[in-house]
């Protein structure tokens, strides 16, 4: 009988061994697999993770305008003409910041030079009234920019004046079928009309007015009222052309707007996670959560920059564990936008300097916002500390006045006055510039905050 079985257990043996070994292949196989599709996943969510960037990041022409189809061919023929036909011109585009008037004018220079007469056929020169500060700096780099330090040696760094004769006497020297047009961009165009005698306006718009060599000067601004800032001489020559632009879109734009700016272009390389990324985008818009969080944006502000930054923040969120945004993370990204700098300050503060800020707090109350001083919110908090004898320490006055003076260096507290040498530091008259709903909000996240400083914080009245 013996022999008889051992057969029959290495028979059970070897069945054994092959069930155990079946399972084996495909986990191993859908290990692979599991592995292939996180590198797939990780090379496309790099690669929106690119695209995003690109879009919020840069004022690259590769976005898209949003209401601005009118404006976008009228200075696209504007500068056709000087750039085809030879023709010089001038133009302002005005409107808030965030408007989108640098977009606009890098989305036209990206359609002009995609043309083959225009290609090699513009000199383009870029300043700035945040950086070129007077007019011989930004003569400097006028001609840093048209190359033109070679060709005058050391007069460039010659006087403003000879700087000046020599690149009008350059470009009068040209004609408009055989010279090359130049394209003047200023940005920041209200703080050139700042400058002295305004002397580089008036040459430019002087030169662009003229039938010599083709200029275009294009200024950007932000203030309606520029034209009342230009000299008579220089308006006189300004061709008077604006081009204004107000985001003048309503809510149901203001979403779609938002659905273009997170959507996949069509050539993403992985359709099918292109796919899946561009129907979440479609949830997430129709998703109640998600439009309180941009009809608060929206109240506060349409610069389509801001809404850049909130779908930044919301997108450095995407992983390769968390591939798509969910309206959690939109809501994250809004708290951090809408943080104030000041309640985060007010985290990092002692106990008795939250003390004497509540302190404030009570007699910005009684006294309706009119001013105080040290003695006065010391007083206050002593008033506290006798009532809360048991579970407050009792400081003593110069330690106090060391809390008070801290909280002056951090900007939560302003003088009113420069402190003279004579006056008293006790009696300086001072103002807080945190609200109420700021205090509140920074107690409740406040690390151990004592019970009875949160109580006194919430009572109406400063004796309760």
């Amino acid at each position: 009988m013996r022999p008889s079985a051992r057969p029959s257990s290495a028979r059970a043996l070897a069945s054994l061994r092959e069930l155990r070994m079946q399972p084996m292949k495909p986990s191993a196989m859908s290990k692979r697999k599991v592995k292939d599709s996180s590198e797939e996943n990780a090379v496309s969510i790099s690669q929106v993770q690119k695209i995003l960037r690109e879009r919020f990041c840069r004022h690259c022409a590769s976005g898209k305008l949003f209401g601005m189809k009118q404006q976008y061919r009228h200075l696209l023929e504007l500068l056709k003409r000087t750039t085809v036909h030879g023709e010089s011109n001038s133009a302002l585009i005005i409107g808030p910041r965030g408007s989108g008037k640098t977009a606009l004018l890098n989305h036209v220079l990206k359609d002009l030079r995609e043309m083959k007469q225009v290609s090699e056929n513009l000199l383009e020169v870029h300043l700035n009234g945040l950086l070129q500060t007077n007019d011989k700096v930004a003569l400097k780099e006028i001609t840093r920019q048209l190359q033109l330090e070679n060709v005058v040696g050391d007069k460039v760094f010659g006087s403003f004046a000879e700087n000046l004769a020599f690149l009008l006497e350059a470009l009068k020297r040209g004609n408009r079928t055989s010279s090359c047009p130049i394209l003047f961009v200023l940005d920041e165009f209200d703080l050139f009309v700042h400058h002295k005698n305004q002397t580089l306006l008036y040459n430019l718009f002087d030169i662009s007015q003229s039938a010599q060599t083709p200029v275009t000067v294009i200024g950007l601004t932000c203030r309606q009222d520029i034209l009342e800032l230009l000299e008579k001489r220089v308006k006189s020559r300004f061709s008077h052309r604006q081009i204004y632009l107000m985001n003048s879109f309503d809510f149901k734009q203001y979403i779609k707007i938002f659905k273009k700016q997170l959507s996949l272009p069509a050539e993403f390389p992985d359709e099918s996670f292109a796919q899946k990324w561009n129907n979440n985008v479609q949830h997430l818009s129709e998703d109640k959560t998600v439009q309180d969080v941009l009809q608060n944006l929206f109240q506060h502000t349409k610069d389509l920059r801001s809404l850049h930054l909130l779908l930044m923040l919301a997108g450095s969120a995407v992983t390769v564990h968390h591939p798509l945004l969910t309206a959690a993370d939109l809501q994250e990204a809004s708290r951090q936008r809408s943080t104030d700098s000041k309640a985060n300050i007010v985290h990092g503060l002692s106990v008795l300097e939250i003390c004497l800020i509540i302190a404030m707090k009570h007699l910005n109350e009684v006294y309706d916002g009119e001013p105080f001083n040290f003695q006065m919110v010391y007083n206050e908090f002593q008033k506290f500390i006798q009532r809360k004898a048991h579970s407050m320490y009792n400081f003593e006055k110069p330690v106090v006045m060391k809390a008070f003076e801290h909280l002056l260096q951090l900007e939560l507290v302003k003088p009113l006055e420069r402190p003279s040498v004579r006056a008293q530091r006790e009696y300086l008259l001072m103002k807080l510039l945190l609200d109420s709903s700021q205090i509140m909000d920074a107690l409740q996240v406040y690390p151990n905050c004592p019970t009875d400083v949160k109580q006194w914080a919430a009572s109406s009245l400063s004796w309760l």
